[in-house]
């Protein structure tokens, strides 16, 4: 599961500061923001450039007896997720009888970089930032695993391409995927035949059709059920995740930001206001949210029938069929602006990033945890009919031993769409959301206007800071 920065810190209790614990951590290296359109393929075997100690560890040496130790594996899965990691732990261990993995669950990303970053040892790290992946291999924080993938041959042509390529940085590879992630449009099938709507929408105006229809107000003019929440950082409903919708794009190939000259952006924003507007105003709505129930409990508005309609990740076909078994629901891919309809089917793509932190005291032993739960197909279809994230792996995403439904192959497929997107990994980790969240809360309130001149600000904003990292 790679859920949203915002709704990271509710799940796992954690106070997202995603940028200033990165920050602490940088050894600010330069570089552009990485691109997430190339297939990554194995690194070539590590030269004899010196490299700091930091960064690069030893690759396994070649042994004939079975190997013998301890190592501790951090990952920030909780409660019935928890258990179906352990799983996948126990399944390794009978592999590896000779290793004793000792498991902390609930920690989340921030608590792990920091105690990265103290220089407590952790061998193995689990980490749901796959935007923060810029990050964690300047700083050295997640060590090289080129010189391991070299050493034992290790194919990474074996990994879907899209999780091959958002798991390397400009060149490096700090981490290998650990199940990926794609978001769609869930919505709730009995209030869509009292609406007498007959079909998901498939374009942003549809969207909009469609969340009137099933926006319901109490006596008093206050809103009831919202058809769709139109602020962003409700949910899965972010910024970088509905920019998918448009197609719109944070970077050049240089490294500059689009924020200012993208149409999609303003594109989204338009639309973005109406919908407000058209749902009884931004006062109503911000009424409405006094009452939020929290994202990962069975208050879920979702599950409550406070709204109609939410984009969420594949994740949530488990929750719901632990939290709300008997609650009539559909998934759909998201829909789109009219002038990418063609794209229809693309979702925003992420996932887990699994890597060997710079203090491990077992590197050798870590890595063949590391492979294991990253390029085992046994395992990857074992954690993806538990946790319902998407394998990772081609071959398990191909398994007929993968269950698979209607309402989780539309993730599945949307993982693999040409025109899904990635959120990009940069030098400051998320710093550029940041920037933009700060004004998307103004837009939606009312108190900015200027639409065109926020984003050649936020635009702005993004390439200084970059600027400022080297």
């Amino acid at each position: 599961m790679n859920p949203s920065a915002a709704s990271r810190a509710r799940r796992y209790g954690g106070l997202v500061v995603a940028s200033a614990v990165l920050l602490a951590m940088s050894a600010c290296s330069g570089g552009t923001p990485s691109s997430t359109t190339t297939v990554a393929t194995a690194p070539a075997a590590p030269t004899t450039t010196a490299q700091p100690a930091s960064t690069t560890t030893a690759p396994p040496a070649t042994t004939t007896s079975a190997p013998t130790g301890s190592i501790t594996l951090w990952h920030f899965f909780t409660d019935r997720e928890a258990g179906i990691l352990q799983q996948a732990v126990d399944r390794f261990q009978a592999a590896y009888p000779g290793i004793t993995v000792d498991v902390q669950s609930g920690q989340d990303d921030d608590k792990m970089r920091t105690a990265i970053a103290a220089g407590q040892p952790i061998d193995v790290g689990i980490s749901y930032s796959r935007d923060q992946l810029g990050t964690l291999c300047t700083s050295g924080a997640f060590v090289d695993l080129a010189p391991f993938i070299a050493a034992d041959g290790t194919d990474l042509g074996k990994l879907l391409p899209k999780a091959a390529a958002y798991t390397e940085f400009n060149g490096k590879r700090c981490a290998l995927p650990m199940m990926g992630d794609a978001t769609g449009l869930y919505y709730n099938t009995d209030m869509f035949a009292a609406a007498g709507i007959t079909s998901p929408p498939k374009t942003l105006d549809e969207l909009s059709d469609d969340a009137v229809k099933l926006t319901t107000y109490n006596a008093d003019g206050s809103i009831k059920t919202l058809g769709f929440m139109p602020f962003m950082e409700y949910y899965e409903t972010t910024t970088p995740g509905m920019a998918v919708t448009v197609q719109a794009t944070w970077f050049d190939d240089a490294g500059k930001s689009t924020v200012g000259t993208d149409p999609g952006w303003k594109t989204l924003f338009t639309w973005q206001k109406d919908l407000i507007a058209r749902e009884g105003g931004y006062k109503k709505i911000n009424d409405w949210m006094a009452g939020l129930g929290d994202e990962f409990s069975d208050q879920n508005d979702f599950y409550t029938g406070r709204v109609a309609m939410m984009v969420d990740g594949e994740w949530r076909t488990a929750f719901l069929a632990n939290e709300a078994p008997d609650m009539k629901y559909a998934t759909a891919p998201l829909p789109l602006s009219t002038d990418h309809a063609a794209a229809y089917g693309a979702g925003l793509v992420d996932g887990n990033l699994i890597g060997i932190p710079k203090g491990s005291k077992n590197p050798q032993l870590a890595w063949l945890l590391v492979k294991f739960l990253a390029m085992d197909n046994d395992t990857q279809v074992l954690i993806g009919n538990g946790l319902k994230n998407v394998p990772t792996l081609t071959s398990a995403v191909q398994s007929p031993a993968l269950e698979k439904d209607a309402n989780y192959q539309v993730f599945l497929d949307a993982f693999e769409n040409a025109n899904s997107m990635t959120s990009p990994s940069t030098v400051n980790g998320v710093k550029y959301q940041d920037f933009m969240s700060q004004f998307v809360q103004s837009w939606e309130s009312g108190d900015a206007t200027d639409l065109a001149g926020g984003l050649t600000q936020v635009a702005t904003q993004i390439d200084a800071d970059l600027a400022l990292a080297g």
